[in-house]
């Protein structure tokens, strides 16, 4: 018996059934293996049971209802206290539960090991279901390195911050049992340049200070505390701003407006005034930038997740329709030109998670030296290269559904608005390339090692051994800082398609890697047009689309 009502012009045939309850960590085998191979096994179970909540439809359905009922900022109460609260809707706040109750955020600080691998497999399954809540998270996590700076602080927040539950309370620290933190960096006139900032600090008494001035961007603005980057007399340094003062009244910050983005609508992002408001420094006066680029690298390893989350999503969905919607006689699935498009897909979306893994797995070992340089740049290549791809890739995914994709009623929109965020957020494209550049002048070794372990990789494919000799004969050619800029996209893109195949031919299925560099490493067969290379072997196709469906 049909629950549906009769159609009585003609029969409802031909569709795509919901995508039901699905674990995102046991329905994909190669995140399982990543996480095994990179240190991340004892936290199979924690990542099982954290991909069956996400996938679950109730949740899903949380991810739609907090995007459809964003964010409103509420400045004054009904009798015109200025109070500056954003409410949410309760969908967000079941969303943070669930992840916050996970360990997300805290998991890097609190597992005995590899609790980076099981944060970025936690944040790529999160993302698949919603990722606007991504960012207040993000910020927590990546937060405590720079907070350690404060040893008195660190002691009173820190347990706080990494304690596994979600406190939505907007109350002083000290009266909740868990805290959040976001940031506070670009102003109007300088975007990504932060060097340009223009906020003020008046000294007070010790660490604490005064500040004024704007901020273009505020992240998470219902944050218990915000670092932010403010001149003192010696130059331009790192502060903490609460929400409350340690007296319990609230602090002198005013959260101007929301932005109105593209995407991430689930997210309040905002503008906000500094008016004499409290702050107290963290880190060395006049260091502001080196104290808080270690909030910075951390962010950038979620954004270069959350782009692959983002991914692995719009194809699971392609995947499905195809499985299941018949056009000219046939199953999507079991039409070339689909079955081609599809393959390439998942032969992108496979080398960007081998990457993503690896450079989470150094972020494991920041105590050894090499790691953390390894982490330094390829957390840079791998966010300008992850994020360069997801745009098309989404695009390509929601032209796989024709016009079912591009009504809302699909998920497929919601990606779309989602994909080039990362790549915008913590370091545009441009802003990337340039560290690139700088860490290569400033730090050599950084490069030699990393282009030490590509070469291991020498003698495995002809189109890796020729790509790999095309950099390293560029990068001799580099002899002025306008020279490097000039190819400085050239270089981060090539590089970021090695370490792809440097992980796929080391740790990955022979099958895929062989198929990724032909696709992405050959001149004469490869095509960046997902689905128009030369040579993707029929013979393999069945494997390489079990790797995701």
């Amino acid at each position: 018996m049909s629950k549906y009502t009769p159609i009585p012009t003609h029969d409802v045939e031909n569709q795509v059934p919901e995508l039901g309850d699905v674990n995102w960590f046991e329905t994909d085998p190669t995140l399982q293996s990543l996480v095994e191979t990179h240190g991340g096994a004892e936290h199979r179970h924690t990542l099982s049971a954290f991909g069956a909540t996400m996938g679950a439809v109730a949740q899903r359905e949380h991810g739609r209802l907090a995007n459809v009922y964003p964010p409103v900022l509420r400045t004054f109460d009904r009798f015109g206290h200025r109070i500056d609260e954003v409410d949410f809707h309760p969908s967000y706040h079941r969303l943070m539960t669930q992840a916050k109750d996970a360990g997300i955020h805290s998991l890097p600080w609190t597992a005995q090991k590899g609790g980076h691998v099981a944060h970025t497999a936690m944040l790529y399954m999160l993302t698949q279901t919603e990722a606007g809540i991504c960012c207040p998270l993000t910020m927590t996590y990546a937060g405590v390195p720079t907070l350690k700076h404060h040893s008195d602080w660190f002691a009173e927040w820190g347990p706080k911050v990494c304690t596994a539950s979600y406190d939505q309370r907007h109350l002083p620290a000290s009266e909740k049992s868990s805290l959040m933190l976001g940031m506070a960096m670009t102003e109007k006139q300088g975007g990504s340049d932060v060097r340009a900032n223009r906020t003020q600090a008046t000294h007070l008494t010790g660490d604490i200070y005064t500040l004024t001035g704007h901020k273009w961007f505020c992240s998470a603005p219902m944050s218990d505390g915000f670092f932010t980057l403010a001149h003192t007399t010696k130059g331009l340094t790192c502060f903490l701003v609460p929400r409350f003062l340690p007296d319990g009244s609230k602090n002198r910050l005013y959260i101007q407006r929301l932005k109105d983005k593209v995407g991430n609508r689930s997210n309040a992002s905002s503008e906000i005034e500094y008016n004499q408001t409290w702050a107290v420094r963290i880190g060395e006066e006049g260091r502001g930038v080196a104290t808080i680029i270690e909030m910075v690298h951390h962010t950038r390893l979620d954004c270069t997740t959350a782009a692959v989350g983002i991914m692995r999503q719009s194809l699971v969905q392609a995947l499905h329709h195809a499985n299941y919607r018949k056009a000219f006689g046939k199953r999507l699935m079991e039409q070339p030109l689909m079955r081609h498009v599809l393959v390439e897909l998942t032969l992108e979306l496979e080398a960007a998670k081998a990457m993503v893994f690896r450079i989470a797995e150094s972020y494991d070992h920041a105590d050894n030296p090499e790691e953390q340089a390894f982490s330094r740049l390829a957390v840079a290549i791998g966010k300008y290269w992850t994020n360069k791809r997801c745009v098309p890739f989404v695009g390509e995914a929601m032209e796989c559904l024709g016009g079912a994709g591009y009504v809302e009623e699909s998920i497929l929109p919601r990606l779309y608005r989602e994909a080039p965020l990362n790549g915008i957020w913590e370091g545009s494209g441009n802003v990337i390339c340039l560290d690139v550049l700088r860490t290569m002048q400033k730090e050599p070794n950084s490069m030699k090692l990393l282009m030490a372990r590509l070469s291991e990789s020498l003698g495995q494919d002809p189109r890796y051994d020729a790509v790999f000799a095309d950099v390293a004969r560029t990068m001799k050619l580099f002899t002025t800082p306008e020279e490097s800029m000039w190819m400085a996209r050239w270089l981060v893109e090539h590089l970021g398609l090695l370490l792809q195949a440097h992980q796929l031919l080391t740790v990955g299925d022979p099958i895929v890697a062989e198929q990724f560099c032909a696709l992405r490493l050959s001149a004469q067969t490869g095509s960046r047009a997902f689905g128009a290379s030369k040579n993707i072997d029929s013979a393999v196709v069945e494997r390489i689309l079990s790797l995701c469906y």
